[in-house]
């Protein structure tokens, strides 16, 4: 349970990929389908409503899709902190001022799996033969991110 908890991706094998697979396949052609509405609340309430966008059940969706795709990843590695807040940040920073979604999501997610694998590697090998979760190591990198987001938005 500790390890869970600690987010790791120890002992993790192909029938935890394939657990995972279903609400992959259900939920992702979901999340890329939803880029054009994140779009537009992006813009705004008046303005997503000005277009007849209905602003409640919108959000309701996406956040629903959101959550599920969050507890389905969890459920197989457990709580890994700041990939969330690293991944789409990050993203948001290499693609400047372009607020597509259709851009940002999958970027997201790439800079999000690559940040567990560089953690998980870094937890393998610092203390071989014993192992770091990668709970852990991103939790040793996202809190000065997080700072630094913190320090970044009080600037400008």
């Amino acid at each position: 349970a500790l390890v869970w908890l600690s987010g790791s991706t120890y002992a993790r094998d192909w029938d935890d990929l394939q657990r995972l697979l279903p609400w992959l396949v259900v939920l992702l052609p979901v999340a890329w389908l939803a880029a054009r509405q994140l779009d537009v609340l992006g813009l705004g309430d008046d303005a997503a409503r000005a277009i007849g966008m209905p602003l409640e059940r919108t959000r309701l969706a996406i956040l629903t899709v959101a959550v599920a795709l969050s507890a389905a990843a969890v459920s197989v590695v457990g709580t890994i902190g700041f990939v969330g807040l690293i991944g789409p940040h990050t993203a948001r920073i290499l693609l400047a001022g372009q607020h597509q979604h259709r851009k940002l999501v999958p970027l997201a997610a790439i800079l999000g799996a690559l940040l567990v694998t560089l953690a998980d590697t870094i937890g393998r090998f610092a203390l071989a033969p014993k192992e770091i979760p990668a709970g852990l190591v991103t939790a040793l990198i996202g809190a000065p991110y997080f700072l630094w987001l913190l320090w970044r938005g009080r600037m400008s």
